[in-house]
């Protein structure tokens, strides 16, 4: 293992650390625990709250999006494990300002069980909590059983959508519905070049040899849809972009955001070969491209390897993906 890092065991603490020290302005620990990080002004009050969680070891997923425009508040746990109830109730209760709190994170088992948990504690501190749960992986279940899917990197588009619906004033309903509808249209695939370490362990996740890669692989390591030698970059985009306008279906005319997201260790160049494709693609069907997002915006440690994400747009959502954000993480990407 060749890592930069100190203790391992410290690993997720000195990851906090490094960037609270980095963004004073913008973030602070939350009350309680400290796992847990908040906007430099929660709870903002008049405004509804959203607040994830998930495993450390894929920023900026999830403590990169913290911040006006997008969440209010994150938990981490150890790499790729989920956050305690504990605190997660400690991001809640810290983002909290009266208006309700909204739950966005990806479909896994230990998050969905931690998350219940902290919504039913934070009941008994007379939080209103309601649960949006992204599952945007069409390479983890059939169509026929999408409630099973995982999440991949389409969480950002939920980030984006709930928090500019939150900030722009909607109420605990609104801002539910709005990333409802997000969850819905949008649909990711990836692909897996090599494996990660998590530094507690010291060893690869997974191994895969010199000349294959996985079709579909989570962003855990798991299991994807096939196993297959090296491919071009174009094939790859021909594949995930196919897999994901099918599965929708996406249609002529649609208007979608594009994420062509680097799982850690993918050059940006990379990223940009497969964009070029993916747009040829959509301008082929007759689907317009109306913002893309590329770089890495969901990583898996060191892991190599790229998804990509397809968000349906309406009105609304063009509005919301558009509004302004601002976190240590997107300043540049944005605009703002």
């Amino acid at each position: 293992m060749k890592k930069i890092i100190n203790d391992p065991e410290q690993f997720v603490e000195e990851t906090i650390d490094g960037i609270l020290a980095a963004w004073p302005g913008y973030l602070r620990r939350g009350e309680e625990s400290e796992r847990v990080l908040v906007r430099a002004d929660a709870p903002v009050e008049g405004k509804v709250a959203v607040v994830t969680g998930g495993g450390s070891g894929h920023v900026p997923i999830f403590l990169g999006y913290v911040g006006k425009g997008l969440l209010d508040g994150v938990s981490v746990g150890n790499v790729f494990s989920s956050p305690s109830a504990d605190d997660m109730l400690a991001a809640t209760k810290s983002v909290n300002s009266g208006e309700g709190v909204l739950y966005v994170y990806g479909n896994y088992s230990g998050d969905c069980m931690n998350f219940d948990m902290a919504a039913e504690m934070a009941q008994f501190e007379d939080i209103r909590v309601v649960t949006s749960r992204v599952r945007d992986d069409v390479a983890s279940a059939p169509h026929e059983k999408a409630d099973g899917r995982r999440a991949v990197a389409g969480l950002f588009f939920a980030y984006k959508i709930s928090g500019a619906s939150a900030e722009e004033g909607g109420d605990l309903e609104e801002v539910h519905a709005a990333t409802k509808l997000a969850i819905a249209n949008t649909r990711s695939m990836g692909v897996a070049l090599s494996p990660c370490i998590i530094p507690e362990v010291g060893e690869p996740t997974f191994t895969l040899g010199d000349q294959e890669m996985e079709l579909g692989m989570g962003i855990h390591g798991e299991p994807g849809i096939e196993r297959t030698g090296i491919r071009t970059a174009d094939e790859l985009a021909e594949t995930m972009t196919r897999k994901a306008l099918e599965d929708l279906p996406f249609s002529r005319g649609d208007s979608v955001a594009v994420l062509i997201n680097g799982l850690g260790a993918t050059p940006p160049e990379e990223l940009y070969i497969l964009y070029r494709k993916v747009s040829e693609i959509l301008d082929a069907e007759g689907i317009s491209i109306h913002r893309p997002f590329i770089g890495e915006y969901a990583t898996s440690m060191e892991m190599a390897g790229a998804s990509i994400s397809l968000l349906k747009l309406d009105d609304d959502l063009t509005r919301l993906i558009d509004a302004p954000a601002h976190s240590p993480f997107l300043l540049q990407q944005l605009g703002t």
